[in-house]
């Protein structure tokens, strides 16, 4: 390898679908949700929003619904 490179005269362009990849989203979730989030991540070895995200993109793709009932 080179000691040095001079990329001054590359043309790279930036990803132009940077933006649309990860939205920050501020989310307020019981302690109980994080601490079990948590943990599995940490048995999976990843960062447990990523975990969250996987969750949810998994009901997303699959169309999963929650059903609550409200008692009366």
């Amino acid at each position: 390898m080179r000691k040095h490179y001079d990329f001054a005269k590359m043309k790279g362009k930036r990803n132009p679908y940077l933006k649309a990849l990860k939205q920050p989203v501020t989310m307020r979730l019981d302690k109980q949700t994080v601490a079990y989030f948590k943990s599995l991540a940490a048995e999976l070895g990843m960062p447990y929003q990523n975990l969250i995200n996987l969750y949810l993109r998994d009901c997303v793709l699959n169309g999963k619904k929650l059903t609550l009932k409200w008692a009366s």
